[in-house]
């Protein structure tokens, strides 16, 4: 009676429920994870193992890597420029309408990526609303330039990191930067100094999504920018063009995303696919 009021026997047969797998459940569980895994191993299975270092070695494949890394991590050093003050506003002010520039932020989440090349084409492209007086008053031509490129792993990629850091600072305690401010110290010093040291590992996790995210687009990027190699076009749009012309480097580039995308995996693993 002891026992099963402290609850011994009960965990034990609560314990034993949770282990057992309904069979309803357990088929399209198996299912789902092969449709999901099969793809990967096809993957490896049919990479070019002998071949594959003197793939990744090309003259193309390289370009294609080496523009990638740069404009991920300028699309990053960018998003986090702009996206961390952003997501502060979101998460430690209020003002009217916060609800709609949230619902705005993470608009790019769920819009096709062609879509939001298009708008930016529609935006800062020669004869956009805003392009066209970058491009008469500064000589600024942004599509199917570097610096397009850049732009659009931008927006595609900075709701990742806003989200990344709003979530951290409202999980923060906001009194640390009353208690900063009631000592004398600004709003900024206070968030320099306080708050940014507190939320370093939710804005590292941020960045890290957002890189990853710009690494991989694709849609945003070939309309706003084209595919030019050398100047535009990124391993994404590499792994498209020599899909139709050589297979063997399309699966060695894809074989690299692949690479970069578990590593990512692995890096967040600790902060987001843990149990509490």
């Amino acid at each position: 009676m002891t026992e099963t009021l402290k609850g011994g026997p009960r965990r034990g047969r609560l314990r034993k429920g949770t282990r057992g797998v309904p069979l309803p459940l357990l088929l399209p569980a198996l299912a789902g994870l092969a449709f999901l895994v099969l793809p990967l191993i096809a993957l490896l299975v049919r990479t070019p193992w002998r071949t594959l270092p003197d793939q990744l070695t090309s003259p193309e494949v390289w370009e294609a890597l080496r523009l990638s890394l740069f404009c991920a991590t300028a699309a990053t050093a960018l998003s986090l420029v702009i996206g961390v003050p952003l997501a502060w506003l979101l998460a430690r002010t209020d003002f009217p309408g916060r609800r709609l520039v949230r619902a705005l932020v993470t608009l790019p989440l769920v819009l096709p990526p062609v879509v939001g090349g298009v708008a930016l084409l529609l935006a800062l492209g020669r004869n956009g609303v805003v392009g066209q007086w970058l491009d008469s008053w500064f000589g600024i031509t942004l599509p199917f330039t570097t610096a397009g490129v850049i732009l659009a792993e931008t927006f595609v990629a900075m709701p990742f990191l806003v989200i990344s850091v709003e979530g951290t600072l409202r999980a923060a305690d906001p009194r640390f930067e009353e208690a900063a401010t009631t000592l004398g110290a600004s709003r900024f010093t206070a968030f320099r100094r306080v708050t940014l040291p507190l939320i370093a590992p939710g804005i590292a996790a941020g960045a890290v999504l957002a890189w990853a995210r710009a690494l991989g687009e694709f849609g945003a990027t070939i309309t706003f920018a084209g595919n030019f190699p050398g100047r535009t076009q990124t391993m994404p749009l590499a792994v498209y063009l020599a899909l139709q012309n050589d297979p063997a480097a399309a699966i060695a580039l894809s074989l690299v995303l692949l690479a970069v995308s578990i590593a990512v995996l692995a890096g967040l693993r600790d902060r987001w696919m843990t149990a509490s």
